[in-house]
């Protein structure tokens, strides 16, 4: 017991740990293909989204139609939108979705999610704003499966006494 350590610091320094501060964070490049496009999956629910986007006039595409078209609420329109928004590039980027599974509301969730996939890959700089709001996560909620025994996942059938 020649040297006896006092603080964590000293600890640190005996191990040889470097502290994460001191790492430098990765450098992320951006990743796109030969004619300029970024790609990513987006999914919510059972509906799975292709998504591909390169800069453009803020034209959406899904499924072979105009936005507007494919997703007729106004609500599901803006939930797409929400990406771009938070990025702070509405209009700046053409969005090429091809959508499979689900309903409309997963559909859109899920080309939601593609899209901020597509713009952190495109430009990762984007990356913090898509994080914070929390776009760039899965949403993992799904509808539980119908049990035996009962009427639905957990309503079970009506109790009669007689």
């Amino acid at each position: 017991m020649a040297d006896v350590l006092t603080s964590l610091d000293q600890l640190k320094d005996a191990v040889g740990v470097s502290t994460p501060a001191a790492e430098a964070a990765p450098v992320r490049e951006p990743q796109r293909d030969a004619l300029g496009r970024s790609y990513a999956t987006g999914k919510r629910k059972d509906a799975v989204a292709r998504v591909w986007i390169k800069p453009g006039s803020g034209k959406v595409t899904v499924n072979g139609k105009p936005m507007a078209q494919y997703f007729a609420r106004p609500v599901l329109q803006m939930v797409i939108g929400q990406a771009f928004s938070v990025a702070n590039v509405v209009g700046e980027f053409d969005v090429l979705a091809t959508v499979k599974g689900g309903g409309l509301s997963g559909q859109a969730g899920a080309v939601k999610h593609g899209i901020s996939q597509a713009l952190q890959l495109y430009e990762p700089s984007l990356r913090a704003p898509l994080k914070a709001a929390g776009f760039l996560t899965r949403d993992s909620r799904v509808v539980e499966r119908k049990k035996y025994g009962k009427r639905k996942a957990r309503r079970s059938f009506q109790f009669s006494k007689r």
